[in-house]
């Protein structure tokens, strides 16, 4: 009797302890949004469930299989901001948890990535648990970066090859957590097969779109519907209802049966999309995809002769629609997806490398299509960044930026970190130190301030390759950036990014005339300044822009700052932008 109490008293506790822990924890639910935050739908206001990707109006237009995998939240995101120590996922979804070819982590699980405050990737490890409700517990996470004490940025991937019914993400009670809008930019649209669609990933972040989406660092649009990639008029109809980034067509392993799709019905079918698309997106880039063939081709005359027939195809439809004058039309090899025996789970479905491999092949060539190189050191890898949140938010304020270009195209840009954003102008930044001399010489000029603070170059390049250029014309463009690298980078890696970026910007402004700002000088980096901006002022002559010495004005006759103009010894007071606006005028 008395163990019976003890256990009794035991299972109590334990229960107890239970009901306690989860009451501590805050719930959100993405369908209580009062804005759209399912990235990757690009019908958000139409859908007839919560996770579908095709609007309504699509069922009974498209084919019925096509409609109940558009029902699956393959390439769906949430974004979030938390500085949570754990996190918690709960969801249902309706059909069955795992495919005998892929695991339940990867068909109806889900995937959690964060960002630091520098804009680097973290993969978060969780205890899951698949019954009727699927739940995912991370633990263990360092809730801050050093920078602050506010968290980071969270991407939850959804579930490939699953519909989700309902969904909760939980913190910890008085931990921060804050549901992040859909992202602006432009998607980057793919319409293919299985593989597209996440087959056969272990986890929702490994298929090749999630990768390919992270490198880039873009929001995609995953129309991949298992065995029915088709080209087909229905989903094709639909496309041009997204303004895209880029469209990719990858959708031949879906034709390779002969006695359904002859080899003149998949030209054809090729063909009548990139033409219909053109007509519809004059100017959007479109990438048509080889097969990438098969884990068996070597030994198996039959797989070899499937992928080689339609890859053929492809070619020569490719080949006569350049013939025909459709620019902005791009083919990616066979070769460039590095399929080999070790990367496919079943023969057709790349494993993680495969998927790895896949997205490697496509970030190669959109980074030339799309115009946004990399290169080894940091100044030259575009990131984003939330490194003084309690200041200010880089990512509305970046959204902001979209939104001020869409409506009122500037003529006079002026891009930089905090000494540019708290300067003055539109958007407003949390002060504004030299409002007055501001407003009398950029404000008349009709001037965009594109300063963020605690940028770096490469964030500025991010900026860039975001479309913060993008959509109309500016006549004057001044850029100020570099000093926030001083303790991180050379001066030649410096350099380096510099000409990157004046590129980039070259690229989407070519008609308007690019100034490039030395550094203004700093509380004791004086020599390194002015040996800097003297490389600055080569690197302009080599490459046909002009080049402004502004912070000169900000300097006592020994070389040292005059700290009568400054605040900090870095950022100028209201004196010291009045000198310094002089130099534009």
């Amino acid at each position: 009797m008395h163990r019976i109490t003890i256990t009794t008293i035991l299972l109590l506790l334990i229960t107890i302890t239970a009901a306690q822990a989860q009451s501590t924890f805050t719930w959100w639910n993405p369908a209580t949004a009062a804005y759209p935050v399912l990235e990757g739908q690009a019908w958000p206001q139409e859908t007839k469930n919560r996770y579908d990707r095709l609007p309504a109006r699509a069922e009974g237009k498209v084919r019925p299989v096509v409609w109940n995998l558009s029902r699956q939240s393959a390439g769906l995101m949430l974004r979030f901001r938390s500085n949570a120590p754990e996190i918690k996922v709960r969801y249902v979804v309706e059909g069955k948890h795992a495919l005998p070819h892929m695991p339940a982590t990867g068909a109806s699980g889900v995937d959690l990535y964060g960002i630091s405050s520098d804009g680097d990737w973290r993969w978060c490890s969780a205890k899951f648990t698949f019954s009727d409700t699927i739940e995912y517990h991370y633990r263990n996470i360092e809730p801050n970066d050093a920078y602050h004490k506010l968290g980071r940025e969270y991407r939850l991937y959804l579930p490939l090859y699953n519909s989700v019914k309902w969904m909760e993400i939980g913190v910890p009670e008085g931990a921060l957590f804050s549901p992040l809008p859909v992202r602006s930019d432009k998607p980057i649209v793919v319409y293919g097969t299985s593989i597209a669609q996440g087959a056969c990933a272990s986890r929702p972040g490994m298929a090749w779109t999630a990768i390919l989406s992270r490198k880039l660092d873009h929001p995609l649009v995953n129309l991949g519907f298992s065995g029915n990639g088709r080209l087909e008029n229905e989903v094709l109809e639909l496309l041009p209802e997204i303004d895209a980034k880029v469209y990719l067509l990858d959708c031949l392993p879906n034709l390779v049966n002969r006695a359904d799709y002859p080899l003149d019905e998949v030209k054809n079918r090729i063909l009548n999309a990139v033409r219909g698309l053109r007509q519809k997106k004059p100017a959007t880039p479109i990438v048509l995809s080889e097969h990438a063939g098969y884990t068996d081709e070597a030994i198996s005359p039959g797989s070899r002769l499937r992928y080689t027939e339609v890859n053929e195809v492809l070619r020569a439809a490719f080949a006569q629609l350049q013939a025909e004058g459709i620019s902005q039309l791009y083919l990616l090899p066979k070769s460039d997806f590095g399929q080999d025996i070790e990367t496919m789970v079943d023969g057709t479905h790349p494993n993680d490398l495969g998927m790895m491999r896949y997205a490697e092949g496509y970030v190669a060539l959109l980074r030339k299509v799309l115009r946004e190189p990399t290169g080894e050191v940091s100044t030259t890898r575009p990131v984003i960044q939330m490194r003084e949140p309690a200041n200010y938010d880089w990512d509305a304020r970046h959204r902001e930026v979209l939104r001020l270009n869409k409506e009122d195209p500037p003529q006079v840009l002026m891009i930089g970190n905090s000494i540019t954003h708290f300067w003055g102008g539109l958007p407003q930044g949390p002060r504004a130190t030299g409002a007055d001399s501001w407003k009398a010489v950029f404000e008349p000029a009709n001037t965009r301030n594109l300063g963020y603070g605690w940028d770096r170059i490469e964030n500025v390049l991010w900026r860039v390759y975001h479309g913060e250029l993008d959509g109309y014309q500016a006549h004057r463009i001044y850029v100020m950036i570099g000093t926030n690298n001083f303790h991180l980078n050379t001066d030649d890696e410096i350099l380096t990014g510099w000409r990157q970026l004046i590129e980039a910007i070259k690229q989407r402004q070519p008609t308007a005339t690019l100034t490039m700002v030395g550094v203004y000088p700093r509380r004791k980096e004086e020599k390194r300044v002015q040996e800097l901006n003297i490389r600055l002022t080569r690197l302009t002559e080599d490459m046909g822009v002009k080049y402004l010495d502004a912070g000169k004005v900000l300097l006592k006759p020994d070389g040292t700052i005059d700290e009568t103009l400054f605040y900090d010894g870095l950022h100028p007071n209201a004196e010291g932008y009045r000198r310094v606006v002089k130099m534009y005028r």
